[in-house]
């Protein structure tokens, strides 16, 4: 079986996914309770604060879950590496995934970077097939630039070489 890829992430980006991590679940947390909370005004039952107490202990255990336990493991799992010929990237917990991107195949790479990404000064790279899109998250800017560049030249000459 091939080496997993020796590239990692900027350890930066754990902290990105925590944020990322922390408003989705707290904007499912309160699409779930304020409903409950709601109808306990409006019609108080004693049900109703059972389910409004589970759905708090839910939350509590899921921040707990995504903002502590799986940040380390992500980083250490999700892993790149480009030769001439290939792009290789390696990730998942649970799921481990492995692609290998040929560059003869990659049609578009860019770069992206929302708005918790450019607070830490981090961007992504994503490489686009006629299969889908391929993405490494944080990347240092210039590093994501550079990686970006270096696909696309490599690609270039994958085309001419057919």
């Amino acid at each position: 079986m091939r080496d997993l890829p020796t590239n990692q992430l900027d350890p930066k980006i754990k902290n990105v996914w925590r944020i990322n991590d922390a408003i989705w679940l707290t904007v499912v947390f309160l699409g779930c309770f304020i409903p409950f909370a709601i109808a306990a005004v409006a019609e108080p039952a004693g049900w109703i604060f059972i389910v409004l107490a589970a759905v708090a202990i839910a939350y509590v255990v899921a921040l707990v879950v995504w903002l502590v336990v799986l940040p380390p493991i992500r980083y250490v799992r999700w892993r790149y590496e480009m030769s001439p010929e290939y792009l290789d990237i390696a990730r998942g917990i649970i799921w481990r995934k492995r692609f290998i991107i040929p560059f003869i195949r990659v049609q578009n790479t860019d770069t992206r970077q929302g708005p918790v990404l450019r607070a830490f000064g981090l961007s992504s790279v994503t490489v686009a097939t006629a299969a889908g899109e391929h993405e490494i998250p944080g990347l240092g800017m210039e590093e994501a630039e550079q990686l970006r560049d270096r696909a696309a030249e490599l690609a270039r000459l994958a085309q001419e070489d057919v």
